[in-house]
């Protein structure tokens, strides 16, 4: 097996080719490892397919909207921002959100990227907590937003608490701070106070407060969505993806819930007829018949919570998750032990602070995959 950590090298430039923005120089695109293995657990994917029913009433759908892809699409997509409220309701036991305060994107990455682009920029800060997602920093470098990161609590927790964020804030000023609950790539929930505490903090700054909830659908019975804070906070920013839970990371749909005017803002800055009318159709069709994509939400929780007590067993520290992963201690090897995993048909991601590894939850017969070839690489 190749150690995927590896990058493509980057094709050599011919003479005279442009120079890109001396900032990109030396830097390489973001990319998880993509391998053809028996037992794909790096990517936090759903592992559960559409049913063939399912997936012919996409086509179906996709098949009206290949009728009309001489024009461009619903530039607003209201029906399915209005479809996205009504699940949001259903979810979180808020009242539905208006189409107005609804947003769609190409992915949370992109909805993330659109409010860096609307409320980032030159001499404005974002502020995020490490370990997070490695793309934020990212956002914030394509849109000249300057970065800075403060540290969550100590592992394995990697706990979040009031004062430790009201002191980041404090200290750098921020016009944007991304939370995240659950957090990639610890899995850690985060505690509502803390949310009242950090928007109230930024709005007489007039700042940003988004709340990244990629993972939200996975959370433990007990805790509450941020979206239960909306009507408190008027620069509260909600972001969710169908990708996870909805297993449709292949469509590309994210999106966000806040108040209407910060999404005026973002459709000041998104591209023409940004989000496709096959993606729309498909979009659609997942929601209305969440009922089955959402099925495997509990199995998924289920064996999330049985592998991090197997893990445990082994003598493993394991960061309590609220998410469809779980990072775990391996100790110095861990390079070692992930290609040794690799090697084994199995792949989990090298990633989070040292001597750490994410492995997502895959199948039944994935996660036992993975628990038997870690047996075998890491013996204890």
């Amino acid at each position: 097996m190749p150690d995927a950590r590896s990058a493509p090298s980057p094709a050599p430039a011919r003479p005279g080719t442009p120079a890109p923005r001396e900032d990109l120089a030396g830097m390489h695109p973001y990319g998880a490892p993509q391998l053809d293995v028996p037992h794909m657990l790096n990517v936090n994917e759903n592992p559960f397919p559409p049913s063939p029913a399912l997936a012919a009433a996409m086509g179906e759908a996709v098949r009206e909207a290949a009728s009309c892809l001489n024009r461009y699409p619903d530039r607003e997509f209201e029906a399915l921002r209005a479809d996205l409220g009504a699940y949001l309701a259903e979810e979180s036991g808020i009242p539905a959100p208006a189409a107005s305060q609804v947003w769609v994107a190409n992915g949370s990455n992109e909805v993330m990227h659109q409010l860096l682009l609307a409320f980032g920029g030159p001499n404005r800060t974002a502020l995020g907590f490490a370990p997070h997602y490695s793309m934020y920093p990212e956002y914030a470098r394509d849109t000249f937003t300057r970065w800075v990161a403060a540290d969550r609590g100590p592992a394995p927790e990697f706990a979040l608490g009031t004062e430790q964020v009201l002191s980041a804030i404090a200290e750098h000023s921020p016009d944007v701070v991304v939370l995240t609950s659950p957090n990639n790539p610890t899995g850690t929930a985060l505690d509502l106070e803390i949310v009242r505490a950090a928007a109230k903090a930024l709005a007489p700054r007039r700042g940003l407060l988004v709340v990244d909830e990629a993972y939200g659908e996975f959370r433990r019975d007990g805790v509450p969505s941020a979206l239960t804070l909306l009507p408190e906070h008027a620069n509260l920013v909600v972001s969710r993806t169908m990708s996870k839970a909805f297993a449709l990371a292949g469509a590309r749909v994210g999106y966000l819930v806040a108040d209407p005017a910060i999404v005026d803002a973002i459709r000041i800055v998104r591209l023409p007829y940004h989000l496709s009318a096959v993606t729309q159709a498909v979009a659609r069709t997942a929601i209305a018949h969440r009922a089955e994509l959402l099925s495997q939400v509990a199995v998924l929780r289920a064996e999330r919570d049985a592998l991090a007590e197997h893990l445990r067993g082994r003598g493993h520290q394991v960061a309590p998750s609220d998410a469809n992963f779980i990072l775990f201690h391996v100790g110095e090897d861990r390079h070692r032990i992930w290609q040794a995993l690799l090697d084994r048909g199995v792949l989990i991601r090298e990633v989070g602070p040292e001597g750490w590894l994410r492995v997502s939850l895959g199948t039944p017969e994935d996660n036992t995959a993975f628990r038997t070839a870690l047996q075998e690489a890491d013996p204890r």
